[in-house]
């Protein structure tokens, strides 16, 4: 690590928990993206600038105007651009020392798992439930922790999934495969800022998962609703007979 570097870095660095050890696991890390919308937004911007390595991105979707309210990584300039590349010119501006490259697409199950042999997490920021599980079955398959957040009106949430963990309980084990409740921002809305502190919760949980650090949110769901500005973190089990990671 060069002189730059130690000080682009220096104030996380400069954290006991960290140090050079630390950040020499986020240079070496791999993370995929998936999405770049309101949560992907500022989880990607946050990695990129911690100094995560090598970021793939996966977004099929092009920058609307109405994307512009909550999806700080794209701008007006980008309105039409495809969101891989309008969030890669913002990210390789913000730090130029990173690798980003794009998932192929359009993906299925088959080639996310295969994608995911050289993926150390990945950060679910879709927002519907069948990309969803697709997203939680590739990684359970893959073995590689998943770190899934939400958002919605005022409230927030989030939780990490240790699919390289045999004890950890999977996204279906939370949530059963039905789409009778699913709700989204585009019939419901959302406040710009909640995808943003969900997002940057994501961003925490994946460093301190690459730096093997602090408790993760494994088997806890926090729930966040900024509207009367109360948290609570709920604890749940390995589903015994989850139909996806169930033995």
């Amino acid at each position: 690590m060069d002189d730059s570097q130690l000080l682009r870095y220096s104030r996380q660095i400069l954290l006991p928990q960290i140090g050079i050890e630390g950040q020499e696991r986020l240079r070496a890390a791999r993370v995929l993206m998936m999405g770049l919308g309101g949560l992907g937004s500022p989880a990607a911007l946050y990695l990129a600038a911690a100094g995560v390595g090598h970021l793939v991105l996966c977004d099929i979707d092009t920058v609307e105007l109405s994307n512009l309210q909550r999806q700080i990584i794209h701008s007006t300039a980008t309105i039409g651009h495809s969101k891989v590349e309008s969030a890669r010119e913002r990210l390789h501006a913000l730090n130029p020392l990173i690798k980003i490259s794009q998932l192929p697409s359009p993906w299925s199950l088959e080639s996310l798992r295969q994608s995911l042999a050289s993926i150390d997490v990945v950060l679910d920021c879709t927002d519907n439930l069948h990309t969803r599980l697709i997203i939680n079955q590739a990684c359970l398959n893959a073995k590689v922790p998943l770190i899934s957040g939400a958002a919605i009106r005022f409230e927030g949430q989030i939780s990490v999934f240790r699919n390289d963990l045999a004890h950890s309980p999977c996204y279906c084990c939370l949530y059963p495969q039905t789409e009778s409740t699913v709700e989204t921002c585009s019939q419901n809305g959302v406040l710009a800022p909640i995808v943003g502190i969900i997002g940057s919760l994501q961003a925490v949980e994946a460093l301190k998962l690459i730096m093997q650090i602090g408790e993760n949110l494994v088997g806890r769901l926090l729930l966040l609703d900024t509207f009367t500005m109360e948290s609570q973190i709920m604890t749940f089990p390995k589903n015994p007979h989850c139909p996806v990671c169930a033995p």
